[in-house]
């Protein structure tokens, strides 16, 4: 026997009200008042009436979803970052679709016209470049873009990342002012504003300090390549006693490599982190990392795309939020100086 299929008409039969009336109580953030969101509520369960949200979308032109597109999910910033932006965009009556893909024009270009297909609202991308062709092309569709943990000049979209220079110029003025005198840098993927960021940032705060210029090498936020930077780096004519790493999912790899090599951290080498991620403060690793303010950067950016999405003439934000550096057992302080 065929079931028939509840609609909100029955729904405003039961509840006496207007068909309209269900639709503003299942519409989030619509007016409706206290009583009458009760009495539809208990109509629509004791019919078990369920909103049709696709049959809304075509009807307002509004699906209330949020594409967000998301290169990989190796780094641990990322699942931590993603659970909470979709909590953060659940409170305000949104839902996330996530697209993977590869950090390529034409792997973007791809998805974007996926989402557009799906009609989001709107798209965050974290850690993903977008041409100005692609950003046009979303403009086009009335679809505001937000970019999280990446900066992209020139593109014309709005952008919410740490502040990445004074971020590494933090970690350069800890470890000039300590007991190091041969400090390095593995540095983040220097073709990404974060990692090229963080490493002028870097190198600026050494000059300050009246630093020679460190060894840099990219390791381009992957595990392996950050731990063979870690091998050739100590297995060369001055090994350093200090190294900054671009992320923490990096420094991971490197901490784990000088294990390997039978060095110890901080004796032998210092290390420090960016991200702050949750395993930074296990005590395998016990990391002095600089702390990405996620939560502060998770609002910036849901307010910054909703903010978009209510007046599209509102101009481009670059937004840089602050965060600490957090000490903690992988860095020798000034005062572990010998005597």
């Amino acid at each position: 026997m065929t079931e028939t299929k509840v609609t909100s008409l029955d729904v405003a039969r039961v509840a006496g009200v207007s068909q309209s009336a269900v639709s503003r109580v299942f519409t989030p953030g619509a007016s409706v008042s206290k009583g009458m969101e009760a009495k539809v509520k208990k109509a629509a369960e004791s019919l078990g009436y369920r909103p049709n949200s696709l049959a809304r979308a075509m009807i307002t032109g509004k699906s209330r979803i949020i594409g967000l597109v998301v290169a990989y999910l190796d780094n641990q910033f990322y699942p931590v970052a993603l659970e909470r932006l979709s909590h953060a965009l659940q409170e305000r009556g949104y839902h996330i679709l996530i697209f993977m893909a590869g950090n390529t024009h034409e792997a973007v270009a791809k998805v974007v016209d996926d989402l557009l297909a799906y009609q989001v609202d709107g798209i965050i991308t974290a850690s993903v470049d977008m041409s100005g062709s692609l950003a046009a092309q979303c403009s086009a569709a009335g679809i505001p873009v937000v970019l999280f943990n990446r900066g992209q000049p020139g593109a014309g979209l709005s952008s919410v990342t740490s502040a990445n220079l004074e971020g590494g110029a933090k970690v350069a003025r800890f470890l000039a002012q300590g007991p190091h005198e041969r400090i390095a840098h593995i540095a983040g993927w220097q073709g990404s504003s974060t990692g090229f960021d963080r490493t002028q940032g870097f190198l600026t705060g050494l000059r300050a300090q009246e630093r020679p210029e460190p060894t840099v090498i990219d390791g381009m936020y992957d595990r392996e390549t950050a731990a063979q930077a870690t091998r050739s780096l100590m297995e060369g004519s001055a090994p350093p006693d200090a190294i900054f790493v671009g992320n923490d999912h990096m420094a991971f790899a490197v901490m784990d490599m000088l294990k390997t090599m039978g060095l110890s951290v901080p004796g032998d080498v210092s290390i420090v982190g960016y991200d702050d991620v949750p395993m930074a403060s296990w005590a395998a690793y016990d990391l002095t990392t600089v702390r990405q303010p996620v939560n502060r950067m998770i609002e910036a950016t849901v307010e910054t795309l909703l903010s978009q999405l209510n007046d599209p003439d509102r101009h481009i934000q670059k937004i840089e939020i602050d965060g600490p550096l957090i000490l903690r057992g992988s860095a020798r302080l000034a005062k572990d100086a010998p005597s």
